[in-house]
């Protein structure tokens, strides 16, 4: 797989594990770039098990997110 290369992973910082830093360091912005401008919303899903639904939109997701997360069987999935 690694063409007889041998490669170290590394933890960096926010959970982040990469083989080189130039990957690391494009994880870590990419991530940051997401959770500023909230483009997350758009790869989730919220399905609400007490009002039987499931929020596909991303400013659905975003309120869901904001307002019934602390409710019982109410879950964040990643779309697939």
């Amino acid at each position: 797989m690694w063409s007889g290369q041998h490669k170290v992973w590394i933890h960096y910082r926010k959970d982040i594990i990469a083989s080189d830093v130039a990957t690391a360091i494009f994880l870590s912005d990419l991530l940051r770039h997401h959770s500023i401008h909230k483009i997350y919303a758009s790869h989730l899903e919220v399905i609400d098990l007490q009002k039987y639904k499931v929020f596909k939109k991303a400013h659905k997701v975003r309120m869901a997110l904001k307002e019934r997360m602390d409710i019982p069987f109410v879950f964040a999935v990643g779309k697939n």
